[in-house]
């Protein structure tokens, strides 16, 4: 049995000044401040690492690199397959800069039909399009002395990539139907899972914006390449959604956490999350439910049934509103879901563009 305890089993990872890392003690506690350690080790680290759980060399190396280049105010791309946590990595880097009391901008550019990236990056002015009914600050000026977070940058249109490059050169730009001139200061953190050289070799990718966004980067190994913070990662979510879900699980079975550990985890850290989210629901005493059959059935575990047919009505919709997501006749519509509820769930579904382009 692997038994739960509060924040120890978290592994919550930080580097401190010799780059170590150190666990919450497995002591006996209890309830109530089983709740308390839990929550100090959801929001506070001393290098704010928060939610970035593990103690391998793979992941000790890539947070030694953030704490390197978080300090500074330069370029950094984060690349990694789908699922690793480019997301969490990017947010600790503004919480290590100087520019952590202003905002972390985010902007998934794969989650936005094409025609609409230009908008939300830059901006528009009242008339500038067919439904611009007012003005709209893009994420450059939201993130104006902050962080702009560009995940799935490699999803950029050519068309596009010369006014990105030129704002990142230049920290200047105009809102669309503007001649105005507007200047900020803004540092970039851009992420990707493709191979954005090979996307050069193939006409797909600037290679001007490519070196622009590689100034500093950071490889973020996948889930199979530090099994070791597999029970590290699988005690923290049953700890998280367990307390969401108000229930008290607080085993893991041997056999079943062996199964966990030596799966493939295609989807990285996200789908292994979504597992251990479903093996709580299907829980009623305190051990954890885990349907370890599921597990063995291929090297890589399919994604559930349900997140299979969600994921294929997603895109089918977006396929007959012919990629529009909001707007009258768009996908959001006619799914009943408000257009950031779709977004989110293309986001944790990995719908990408390619996948409902006709």
């Amino acid at each position: 049995m692997h038994r739960i305890r509060a924040g120890g089993t978290m592994g919550l990872a930080t580097v401190g000044l010799t780059h170590s890392f150190a666990e919450i003690s497995f002591a006996e506690v209890g309830e109530l401040e089983q709740e308390r350690l839990y929550l100090e080790s959801e929001i506070l680290s001393e290098y704010s690492f928060e939610d970035i759980v593990g103690k391998s060399a793979a992941l000790r190396k890539v947070l030694e690199q953030v704490a390197i280049v978080a300090p500074t105010g330069s370029t950094v791309l984060l690349h990694g397959e789908t699922g690793t946590g480019k997301e969490l990595l990017a947010r600790a880097i503004h919480n290590l800069s100087p520019r952590r009391q202003r905002a972390f901008v985010r902007l998934n550019c794969a989650a936005i039909p094409s025609g609409l990236v230009e908008s939300e990056l830059f901006g528009h002015e009242k008339g500038a399009f067919t439904g611009a009914l007012m003005q709209k600050q893009g994420r450059f000026e939201l993130a104006d002395h902050g962080t702009l977070f560009l995940d799935e940058i490699g999803d950029i249109s050519l068309e596009l990539q010369p006014k990105l490059l030129r704002a990142l050169q230049e920290r200047e730009f105009e809102r669309l139907g503007s001649t105005k001139t507007i200047r900020v200061d803004v540092r970039l953190i851009a992420a990707t899972h493709r191979d954005l050289q090979s996307m050069i070799r193939n006409n797909q990718f600037r290679e001007d914006l490519f070196y622009r966004l590689n100034v500093f980067p950071i490889e973020i190994p996948p889930l199979r390449e530090r099994r070791e913070d597999i029970p590290l990662l699988v005690h923290h979510f049953v700890l998280r959604h367990s307390r969401q879900m108000q229930k008290r699980v607080k085993f893991v079975p041997k056999q079943a956490m062996e199964a966990l550990v030596n799966a493939e985890w295609p989807g990285n850290i996200r789908e292994l999350e979504n597992f251990i989210e479903r093996c709580v629901i299907f829980t009623r005493g305190d051990e954890l439910n885990v349907p370890c059959a599921e597990l063995r059935r291929s090297a890589a575990p399919a994604p559930s049934t349900f997140e299979q047919a969600e994921r294929q009505i997603i895109i089918q919709a977006l396929k007959a509103a012919s990629g529009r997501i909001a707007g009258q006749g768009g996908a959001a519509e006619r799914l009943g879901l408000k257009r950031t509820t779709l977004q989110n769930k293309m986001y944790k579904l990995n719908i990408s563009r390619a996948c409902y382009a006709v």
